[in-house]
């Protein structure tokens, strides 16, 4: 079965929405954050400690996995959920925007048929098309699949972004005219940068298109400013139909998180949790804190008083500073199992406040504590 949107709530002063998504694997609630599991792994993590953190749908990458096992032994295996033993839904990205980020020569390597680039693993020439990567995700089984499109720099000019556009429609008919898998859906994509008129354009061709649900792109580009994060997002959202979901890509800070859903988006995926933990970085109350500073040799508490996760139910600062600083693999995993829990948690705060016509007072006090500190 195909997933499915239920608008249940909206804020009574922001365009926030409380709904829920209607799976094969039962039903879950939104505002989420989805945990991403690039190549069928959430980095460290076993299946049943992203479900124990609270994830319901979990990503993964169409490009890695083309590479690596490649999709036909996904699919001899049964598909991802069987390969990667996820009994959960799953959304795998397009793979575009590792494509364009490998691809070095933007007026040369992308062509109307698709992308040129190079291998990331041995340099071996690769071509992707919009019907290619559709192909994949099939193969994949995943139960939600992203539409190809190109994802341009932040310092894109206005004229490129205006022909981009245009490429990625057109991109997106292909797509959805060769997307055989009647258990997945498929999501269209806007773009346009920070440029009012190019978001609603592009927001209302695809729509136009009758996706299974939408998704906000272009705008965790490296290099792009908050204002225009959150610029793209106020453009785009009047323009999305409020029965279907609504998607920000790449966005995983929390603050970010808590403006996304003011301003109307229902999901959200990063690689932001497990990344910054590798690196002994957790989310906590009073801003993100850094475990390799000395101060946290003795302490015995707790990463974050108020979290409810196994590693801050079982762990303190002083040992999980050890392990990060002696190089150990549990450091990572088990603040990876914070950090992901945190955001997850976050979401689910930010339903309660929706619920009860709370969330600008929810940011306030979110903000009050969490800016305080830095790392």
């Amino acid at each position: 079965m195909k997933i499915k949107y239920y608008l249940l709530q909206k804020e009574e002063n922001t365009k926030a929405r409380y709904g829920t998504i209607e799976t094969k694997y039962g039903v879950y609630e939104t505002p989420m954050f989805m945990p991403v599991g690039t190549r069928a792994t959430v980095k460290g993590l076993t299946p049943e400690q992203v479900k124990e953190a609270g994830a319901g749908i979990c990503l993964s990458n169409t490009y890695h996995l083309w590479l690596r096992p490649g999709e036909d032994i996904v699919a001899h295996a049964g598909g991802l959920h069987q390969f990667m033993n996820y009994h959960g839904p799953i959304l795998t990205d397009s793979g575009g925007f590792q494509v364009f980020s490998l691809a070095k020569n933007k007026q040369k390597d992308i062509t109307e048929e698709g992308v040129h680039f190079k291998s990331h693993i041995d340099g071996k020439s690769l071509f992707l098309t919009p019907e290619k990567s559709i192909e994949i995700q099939n193969k994949l089984d995943s139960d939600i699949a992203m539409s190809f499109d190109e994802c341009p720099p932040a310092s894109a000019s206005y004229e490129y972004l205006k022909n981009s556009i245009e490429r990625t429609l057109r991109w997106a008919k292909r797509g959805k005219k060769v997307h055989c898998n009647s258990n997945q859906a498929l999501f269209g994509i806007v773009q346009g940068g920070p440029y009012e008129d190019l978001r609603k354009y592009s927001a209302v061709e695809t729509v136009k298109m009758d996706f299974d649900g939408y998704s906000i792109g272009g705008v965790a580009n490296d290099g792009e400013s908050k204002e225009d994060m959150y610029k793209a997002i106020d453009y785009s959202i009047p323009y999305l139909p409020e029965d279907k979901v609504r998607y920000l890509m790449g966005v995983g800070e929390p603050i970010d998180i808590i403006e996304g859903v003011i301003r109307g988006v229902d999901i959200f995926d990063c690689v932001l949790p497990t990344r910054i933990a590798r690196h002994g970085q957790a989310f906590t109350r009073d801003g993100k804190i850094n475990l390799h500073n000395a101060k946290y040799v003795k302490d015995l508490t707790s990463i974050d008083s108020e979290c409810d996760c196994y590693t801050c139910k079982h762990y303190t600062r002083s040992y999980l500073r050890h392990l990060i600083t002696t190089g150990e693999m549990l450091g990572g995993t088990l603040l990876s199992i914070h950090n992901i829990r945190f955001l997850i948690k976050l979401t689910e705060e930010l339903r309660v406040a929706i619920k009860n016509n709370q969330v600008l007072e929810y940011r306030e006090k979110f903000i009050s504590r969490y800016v305080k500190k830095d790392i």
